[in-house]
């Protein structure tokens, strides 16, 4: 991923979703609890997941992505391990010839970037951000595509 150029608390103060007090706050609860801020701001109701979101996809340079009514890719999704997508909740979304597109929930989950990584050599890696509620969904349909698998390969 590129440099970050603005903290997530300066775009939210910029974007006026937040105020300087908030975000003190948030900060001193974040040095006491080691929690990201983006979920005690959450956890505060000071954000909508939707301000978390786009925030972040401003800070880490990448797009947004909506999993809930999107074609899941069967054939590249089996490419990799099933415990990429229900650990670690990254889901391949897109390949081309050079790169592969994984969505993620959190760009600053450090195990789950590696993992990325790791599993989509030799290709080039691009992220795209996606919603807790859409990631889960997607998992979902996941489990039920691949315990539709089992039962077609016991048969």
């Amino acid at each position: 991923m590129e440099k970050i150029q603005k903290q997530l608390g300066e775009i939210l103060i910029s974007r006026g979703i937040i105020n300087q007090k908030k975000l003190g706050e948030a900060l001193e609860l974040q040095k006491r609890n080691r929690e990201f801020l983006g979920a005690i701001l959450l956890k505060k109701r000071y954000i909508r997941e939707v301000d978390l979101l786009e925030a972040l996809a401003e800070q880490f340079s990448i797009p947004l992505v909506a999993l809930k009514d999107r074609y899941l890719n069967w054939d590249l999704l089996k490419q990799f391990s099933p415990s990429l997508v229900l650990e670690y909740k990254c889901f391949p979304v897109e390949k081309d010839d050079f790169s592969v597109t994984i969505a993620i929930t959190n760009p600053m989950d450090v195990w789950a970037l590696k993992k990325c990584e790791e599993e989509s050599r030799p290709l080039k890696l691009k992220f795209a951000l996606t919603s807790h509620e859409d990631m889960d969904e997607a998992i979902s349909r996941y489990r039920k595509y691949m315990r539709g698998d089992i039962t077609r390969i016991l048969e």
